[in-house]
């Protein structure tokens, strides 16, 4: 079942997720869905040093709203804000140096920030895929500790927040690897067999679709939404698929073109209308499962997923 989903999967990417693919869809977007004035919102964004991060703040920027870029490394995270506010003309960019892989990091920043910041849009952006298992201070995964705990620990802290806002969302920037995963709620970390580094990746993704729809059907106050951004010509993409980004890199997205449903779920008024929860790529609500795939879970497996990660995470709450 994983070589027909792969096969599909690889197809469908090569018609949709490549920037022939963005041209075909973008044909259909309403530019005035992202002519909006930001001047009054404030803007979470994780992973803001580069990538689709980077671009996603800077289009935010650009459009007036205070973006709060949330990176591991100082030096990297102050160069974007650097150019961010000399490309946007706007100030109201800030800095904030978090280890997403660090539970307790993200614990504190979201809890500090909480009661000194307002937040409207929380856009969990930061990733990573490490090839080789390796295992974080913590002891976890660092792949599951990034991008599926930290994400839960970063949403689930800040919704008090989130609801004290008019209009408040949650973007998820997830990815249509997922589409090869089912759900293995029995083996989060990958302790089981061989590691696959993007396996790893897929599974995690797979992770935040569900911890999605979860949230949606929890907190109605709030519009969630997960989304694939295609194949973008990223850094993440250079270093973590080498032989991949040799293959695609003349067909691959610009950051920019990654980045457009980002940013037009976080911003405009048409994305709201949307019900909460959903899966989307090129501004549009997709399927979570490719047809025939088998990759469906339950709702008990779902169930377990969210109380495993509430159970981990409150280990290291502060």
């Amino acid at each position: 079942m994983s070589l027909y989903r792969n096969a599909v999967w690889f197809l469908k990417g090569l018609q949709e997720y490549t920037r022939s693919g963005y041209e075909a869809a973008a044909k259909y977007f309403a530019a005035a869905d992202l002519e909006v004035d930001l001047s009054s919102r404030s803007f979470v964004i994780t992973g803001a040093n580069s990538g689709i991060g980077k671009a996603t703040a800077n289009e935010i920027a650009k459009r007036g709203g205070t973006v709060h870029l949330v990176c591991r490394n100082k030096s990297r995270a102050e160069e974007a804000r650097k150019e961010i506010v000399e490309q946007s003309k706007n100030e109201n960019v800030h800095v904030h140096i978090v280890d997403m892989s660090s539970p307790r990091q993200v614990w504190e920043f979201a809890s500090a920030f909480g009661q000194n910041h307002s937040v409207h849009v929380l856009i969990n952006n930061a990733g990573c895929m490490v090839n080789q298992r390796e295992l974080t201070e913590d002891g976890l995964e660092k792949n599951f500790a990034t991008n599926t705990l930290g994400t839960f620990i970063l949403t689930s802290a800040l919704i008090p927040a989130l609801k004290q806002a008019q209009d408040p969302r949650v973007v998820t920037v997830s990815s249509g690897g997922m589409l090869v995963q089912k759900l293995n709620v029995e083996d989060l970390q990958f302790e089981k067999g061989s590691f696959d580094g993007t396996m790893a990746y897929a599974q995690n993704k797979r992770q935040q679709v569900i911890m999605t729809e979860r949230w949606a059907a929890q907190h109605q106050e709030i519009h969630f939404s997960s989304m694939h951004p295609g194949w973008a010509d990223t850094p993440a993409v250079q270093a973590s698929m080498p032989d991949f980004h040799a293959k695609m890199k003349n067909k691959l997205r610009t950051e920019a073109q990654g980045a457009d449903t980002v940013v037009w779920l976080a911003v405009s008024d048409a994305a709201s209308r949307q019900p909460s929860g959903l899966f989307f790529q090129d501004r549009k609500a997709v399927p979570t499962h490719l047809p025939l795939a088998s990759s469906r879970s339950s709702p008990a497996e779902e169930a377990k997923l969210m109380s495993t990660l509430e159970q981990l995470a409150e280990k290291f709450k502060p």
